[in-house]
């Protein structure tokens, strides 16, 4: 079977919370084909005519594409967009179907739930989640619920205001974790299943250290633990996760840098290998990819060691289904990078594979 790579990139000059404006240079989302026994990337196709396509996310069918377009202004409203996509039988080409607005401006994040009946965006700039139901031909229905946060935190520029990172659903489909860097929160909610509505839990929130700025949370494939990476404090939170109530119990937090670095650095992506063994965490600014294993009889975690990315700024990687392969995409270099993970260790291998990509800000296996 064919590993196809799809690639969202910035296409547009786009204005970040930091105050730093980054020269958008993607030309919309790129298909690539890794080749199973060198680690190879080939080009497959191009889909142009996409708005800053920031984050993808696919339909458990595989029939459909998802991505959020994100800016602050559509159709004369203060929003993003998110725009839905029909994959063709090669799984090579995409078919536009159609886009709504996000209701908040600059999604950041988008998730779909295991039934594949809703999508849940979440909001950077504004500070809110949406929801919508997806029809049977993969389009997206008006949104059947949106949520506003609201209040601060202590860093007087990437706080003053609610910041919605991401929505990352659980396992088995009931319960939405929205990361709030603004808040130092994760938001909890219970997603209703038939009306597509989000539910306060009886925990309604977890909250972080101040100044962390939590960004995104991942979940263990056994459904007992779940990972949440701060951008700003560049660290690292395991925590025991309740089936019932949805509700996080902090386990520890390790930092995502070596020690004794002294240079500026932010989290972005955390991503958990298949097996359930090992979780990798991208710096930004030290520029590497940390790497973990995990007690899975615990769900802590113990320091594996750091993998530099041969590019500058790894916004975002993935780990191939099969567990065999992490490829990160370097933001400001332009490049994605392909690593073998040793499945024993979880230790990461240069295999001296990269591919020039302008802009590139998310990375997902189809």
């Amino acid at each position: 079977m064919r590993k196809l790579v799809f690639i969202g990139t910035y296409t547009e000059d786009i204005l970040f919370g930091t105050g730093q404006i980054l020269k958008g240079k993607g030309e919309g989302i790129y298909i690539l084909e890794l080749m199973q026994d060198t680690g190879e990337l080939r080009f497959v196709n191009l889909i142009k005519g996409v708005r800053n396509p920031s984050y993808l996310a696919f339909h458990p069918s595989k029939k459909f594409m998802y991505c959020v377009n994100e800016f602050k202004e559509f159709e004369g409203m203060a929003s993003g967009g998110v725009s839905a996509y029909a994959i063709d039988s090669s799984n090579t080409e995409l078919t536009f179907l159609n886009t709504k607005p996000s209701h908040g401006t600059d999604p950041c994040h988008l998730a779909v739930d295991p039934t594949g009946k809703f999508l849940f965006v979440a909001n950077f700039a504004s500070g809110s989640v949406s929801a919508y139901p997806i029809k049977p031909d993969g389009s997206l229905d008006d949104a059947s619920d949106v949520i506003q946060h609201e209040g601060s935190s202590i860093d007087p520029v990437r706080q003053v205001g609610p910041h919605a990172h991401a929505a990352t659903i659980d396992i088995q489909g009931k319960f939405l974790y929205v990361p709030d860097l603004g808040l130092d929160e994760v938001k909890i909610y219970e997603v209703d299943p038939i009306k597509g509505k989000l539910k306060d839990t009886p925990t309604k929130y977890i909250t972080t250290v101040p100044g962390a700025g939590p960004r995104q949370v991942v979940m263990h494939p056994n459904d007992n633990y779940a990972y949440l990476v701060n951008e700003l404090n560049s660290t690292m939170t395991a925590y025991h996760y309740s089936k019932d109530t949805g509700a996080l119990e902090e386990l520890h937090t390790l930092s995502t840098l070596p020690k004794g670095f002294q240079g500026e650095s932010s989290c972005a992506e955390v991503q958990i290998h298949p097996s359930g063994k090992f979780l990798f965490g991208s710096n930004r600014g030290h520029n590497s990819i940390v790497s973990y294993s995990i007690d899975e009889e615990t769900g802590t975690l113990k320091l594996v060691g750091h993998t530099h990315t041969k590019g500058e700024i790894p916004r975002n990687f993935v780990v191939s289904h099969d567990g065999i392969y992490l490829l990160a995409a370097n933001q400001d270099s332009d490049n994605i990078v392909v690593f073998k993970i040793d499945e024993k260790t979880g230790e990461l291998q240069d295999l001296k594979s990269e591919y020039h990509i302008p802009t590139p800000v998310c990375i997902k296996f189809l």
